[in-house]
């Protein structure tokens, strides 16, 4: 059963690196000779990830406040003025799901997993109404989406579709050994997991801005990762939600619906953003980081696209460029 799990997960990494394409322009000299990096608990995904759970706790946590909660799926956080990040550290994705409190309203930006009850969370953290808005519809960031009643949207077909929910064998495999460490929350069925249906009850997008009551979100469409990846920029407070337009962790150009031609144009709007922001708070991994990361961000595809990134190495049929902190993932070229 082993072996079976392992040749499907190799034909499932061979299926993702089929779709999207780098630049044409990213080639680097023939002479380079790229560490070739194996990796059997979690493909596609970049090197390193054998044991991932072995880097927890990260430290960078400690600098926040935790915020005591019932559900032990989660960690909280206060990050900042009425900014909660809520952490998922038990499954692959270390996703992070912020809730932003308004004097009128809160944001939930995405809504994490699915495993654990989200909501019990934010409960516990607001008697406001809250309104979900999404980062982008991949499956680790609208696990909760179904258990709120107000959702904003992008007024994409990508979005739509994903809306409708999923099947349980398309998010099956992400539960599987390798990719989960700690125990499932109580009552909660591994083999009935989806992603479950929502309806949108407000289009947004690009330029749109959220008044939550003492602070304002704007929308930034940021396509690359996912056709509707947005980020969130707060301005006044200099912050900026990236989703996962960027992470200390690699960056995805290579999964279905991923584009390195749309990437590199966010990272230069985003590069471009740097001077105007303090703090970008991420969903994965760790909370926040200096906003001067979207410089380097900016840079590292412009050097990809030039090829001038030759600090690279092969992990399941895919290149991954190493940068400061992060690396990006591409088709390797045919």
């Amino acid at each position: 059963m082993k072996s079976f799990y392992l040749i499907f997960l190799l034909i499932l990494a061979t299926a993702i690196a089929a779709c999207g394409d780098p630049s044409e322009n990213n080639a680097v000299s023939p002479d380079a000779a790229p560490e070739l990096v194996g990796n059997e608990q979690v493909q596609g995904r970049g090197a390193n990830k054998d044991n991932w759970w072995d880097a927890l706790p990260r430290p960078e946590w400690s600098a926040f406040e935790k915020v005591e909660q019932s559900e032990d799926w989660f960690e909280v956080y206060r990050v900042d003025d009425d900014i909660y990040a809520i952490y998922e550290p038990g499954q692959f994705e270390e996703v992070i799901s912020f809730l932003i409190i308004g004097e009128d309203f809160a944001l939930m930006f995405d809504t994490g997993l699915g495993i654990g009850n989200i909501r019990i969370v934010v409960d516990q953290l607001t008697d406001l109404d809250v309104v979900v808005l999404n980062s982008h519809t991949h499956y680790d960031h609208i696990g909760g989406n179904h258990l709120f009643d107000t959702i904003y949207g992008t007024d994409l077909e990508y979005t739509r579709r994903r809306a409708l929910g999923s099947l349980p064998e398309a998010v099956a495999d992400f539960l599987q050994e390798g990719w989960v460490w700690k125990p499932f929350p109580q009552g909660f069925s591994k083999s009935a997991y989806r992603s479950r249906a929502f309806t949108i009850s407000k289009i947004v997008g690009e330029g749109d801005q959220i008044d939550i009551g003492g602070r304002v979100l704007e929308i930034l469409h940021t396509p690359g990762h996912a056709p509707d990846s947005i980020c969130l920029i707060d301005r006044e407070n200099r912050i900026l939600f990236t989703g996962d337009s960027f992470y200390l962790a690699p960056l995805y150009t290579h999964i279905p619906g991923g584009s390195f031609a749309d990437y590199a144009s966010t990272a230069a709007r985003l590069s471009g953003l740097a001077g105007s922001i303090d703090r970008a708070l991420t969903s994965h991994n760790v909370p926040v980081v200096d906003g001067r990361y979207m410089t380097a961000l900016g840079q590292a595809f412009a050097d990809i696209q030039s090829g001038n990134a030759n600090d690279y190495t092969i992990s399941d049929g895919l290149r991954e460029y190493q940068f400061d902190g992060f690396s990006v993932i591409v088709k390797e070229q045919q």
